[in-house]
């Protein structure tokens, strides 16, 4: 297997509160995750009701589509998402773990901890060196996204 392992932190002008509801809402990602630097296209949310542990989600990449769902939940501190891309007949090809860990530094800023781990199978593991470099970049554009949707009016 070839596992990989991001870390990025930021801190974001805004209440925890706001924040985590920002990371939560699976459906708002598509107004402030970045199209450059991006695989993501598009989320969309397919289990009804709120956000909760176990909630599902696809997310429409430049790979294709892949399921996922919430797989850690402690608001308004912790969130974690896992998705997965399968062969048809059932293997897993590729699956990540974002999450995001969140400290109030005051009433008005937010500490973001991104900790993304990624796993590719088979013949993608060869791959893992290129895939941390990818997975970075990608991440950071996420947060840097995310610092900057709070500099803006919504």
């Amino acid at each position: 297997m070839g596992d990989v392992e991001v870390e990025i932190e930021r801190t974001v002008a805004a209440p925890i509160a706001e924040v985590f509801a920002r990371l939560a809402d699976i459906e708002g990602h598509n107004a402030w995750v970045p199209g450059r630097g991006s695989m993501l296209r598009a989320t969309r949310q397919t289990s009804p009701g709120p956000v909760a542990l176990g909630t599902t989600y696809e997310d429409r990449t430049r790979m294709g589509t892949m399921p996922g769902e919430v797989a850690e939940l402690d608001a308004p501190h912790r969130i974690v998402y896992h998705w997965w891309d399968r062969t048809s007949s059932g293997r897993t090809r590729m699956e990540g773990w974002p999450g995001y860990t969140l400290e109030a530094v005051g009433e008005r800023e937010t500490l973001v901890r991104h900790h993304a781990r990624l796993r590719a199978n088979g013949v993608r593991a060869l791959g893992a060196p290129v895939l941390r470099i990818v997975a970075r970049r990608e991440r950071t554009a996420t947060m840097d996204a995310l610092v900057r949707s709070f500099d803006q009016p919504r």
